[in-house]
């Protein structure tokens, strides 16, 4: 007669069998958080006075969870959390280290400043819309990706993040909102395609997603699959994502018709993605085959910067200037991962965190500037040093970060670069960053000049003056601008977080080792 007792069975070969440590459920804390505000915000959409006195502290709540996971990061290396318990490659993992955990709390701040701005730039009908829902739906995202260890999970994340940037993109349904929004649509999905083909791509030569066990396969694959291929389609990818020359068209396009907080939020997160996207798969997965493509990735580093700058120097329009310089700044990063030095990628990640602030200020200087001039016509404003001084000395503070001029955050990233470029004997891509930061240090001075330092127009100053709130519309750029002049003065702490983060990519066993503690994939 058969027993029916059973074997008992080792379930800790497949599965996590070990309870979660309270710190590591900060990895995927901002997801939770994000979802549930963003869900209670959808709900309550139709009171409008109510959005920003839910979403406020919801975005302070996400800066502080981001600051106490890099802690936690900073203190601990590389943390793993597997979903469903299933041990990884099978398990979707969530892993971070030093750069996920950065340009988290980074993209939480620039968050949190679009948010207080769009208590005063969003009327009643872009809250009732979803403004306020959109936004937690776009950090869910943008963290999602930082955070992922997964490569098909951050074409998910890609796609949430996607999502609510058309939402936000056509609030208020505008006839140049919709025009935008079409080609920002358009090159979007056309590279989610690029980036999904190459996944399944990924996924027929390795049989796994999880990106530390390709990290591991790739190193055995040598020649036996077409990996420089396989890079190719992500750079292309992640290169129109990015906005990188040639494909970076629909950005200039597209930035300048939405309101100024959803500019703001878009110039300093969504690019930086695209850019995050592509160093953790050209310096983890493929390091051999970025090697064999690095002078690629230079020349069009380059073409970037001084193209993206020189688009500036031509436009009338100061969101539409704003737009090339986002470009210009997505070729220095592209430049650092060009080189593949500790230099260049400590350069890039410092410059990435330095953009996600510099870019969203900005933007929201150029809706302060507009609301104090009558319009973001360059030539047809004004006067703001007269009228608003202390607007007017922010933005100069914005204007020489960005150009790379002392004693402003973008120094020191541009420093690294060309040295760390001048040190491999790049001397024409140094020589590329010095004239795109020269560049643009001319159109940031044009906008200068033209509307703040030159008296206003007899048009413009028979206007009424604007009243700028200062909580509403001087906090968030006090904050951010803040944040840069400290960067630029007190680098050291950054730069050394940087180096680390640097480290993590060019020796990713930390990492590999956090998703498979025993050494190796099952």
């Amino acid at each position: 007669m058969a027993s029916s007792a059973k074997e008992p069975v080792d379930i800790s070969v497949a599965m996590v069998t070990d309870p979660v440590p309270l710190a590591d459920w900060l990895i995927i804390a901002p997801l939770i958080l994000c979802t549930i505000f963003g869900a209670v915000l959808l709900m309550v959409r139709k009171d409008t006075r109510l959005q920003p006195i839910i979403a406020l502290p919801g975005l302070v709540a996400l800066v502080v969870i981001a600051a106490a996971l890099l802690a936690h990061v900073v203190s601990s290396g590389p943390v793993t959390m597997t979903m469903g318990r299933w041990l990884p490659p099978f398990g979707i993992s969530f892993t971070v280290d030093i750069l996920g955990a950065l340009l988290t709390l980074t993209g939480a701040i620039a968050a949190l400043a679009g948010g207080i701005y769009g208590a005063g730039d969003v009327n009643n009908s872009g809250r009732r819309y979803g403004f306020y829902p959109f936004l937690f739906l776009m950090m869910a995202g943008v963290s999602g990706a930082f955070l992922t260890g997964d490569i098909f999970n951050l074409y998910v994340w890609f796609e949430v993040l996607l999502i609510a940037s058309f939402g936000l993109l056509i609030l208020g349904s505008e006839r140049g909102q919709i025009d935008g929004a079409t080609k920002y649509a358009f090159l979007n999905l056309v590279a989610t395609t690029f980036f999904l083909i190459a996944t399944g791509y990924l996924y027929g030569i390795f049989g796994t997603l999880n990106m530390a066990d390709i990290a591991l396969k790739a190193q055995a694959m040598e020649e036996k699959a077409p990996l420089v291929t396989l890079l190719s389609l992500y750079f292309l990818a992640f290169g129109m994502k990015a906005a990188a020359f040639p494909v970076n068209f629909w950005l200039p396009a597209s930035y300048h018709t939405p309101r100024v907080v959803v500019s703001a939020l878009f110039a300093g997160l969504l690019t930086k993605v695209g850019v995050y996207a592509f160093m953790r798969v050209a310096l983890v997965l493929f390091p051999a085959e970025r090697d064999m493509l690095g002078w690629v990735i230079a020349v069009i580093a380059a073409l970037t910067m001084i193209l993206g700058a020189m688009g500036a120097l031509a436009q009338t329009d100061f969101r539409r200037l704003l737009g090339y310089l986002v470009i210009s700044g997505i070729g220095i990063m592209f430049a650092g991962i060009a080189l593949a030095s500790p230099g260049g990628i400590s350069a890039a990640i410092f410059y990435a965190l330095h953009s996600m602030i510099v870019m969203t200020a900005l933007y929201l200087a150029s809706g302060l500037a507009a609301r104090a001039s009558g319009g973001f016509s360059i030539a047809g404003s004004g006067g703001i040093y007269t009228t608003h001084p202390f607007l007017a000395a922010v933005t100069l503070i914005l204007f020489f970060a960005v150009s790379g001029l002392p004693p402003f955050s973008g120094l020191w990233p541009k420093v690294i670069l060309v040295k760390a470029s001048l040190d491999v004997g790049a001397w024409w891509l140094a020589g590329a960053v010095l004239l795109s930061g020269f560049l643009t240090t001319i159109a940031v001075g044009r906008v200068w000049v033209l509307s703040y330092w030159r008296p206003a127009p007899e048009a413009a100053a028979a206007g009424e003056e604007a009243n700028l709130n200062p909580v509403i519309d001087y906090a968030p750029l006090v904050m951010l601008t803040a944040i840069v002049v400290v960067l630029g003065m007190f680098p050291q702490q950054i730069l050394e977080l940087s180096q680390v983060g640097t480290e993590q990519l060019l020796n990713p066993i930390e990492y590999i080792r956090s998703v498979f503690p025993a050494g190796g994939a099952q």
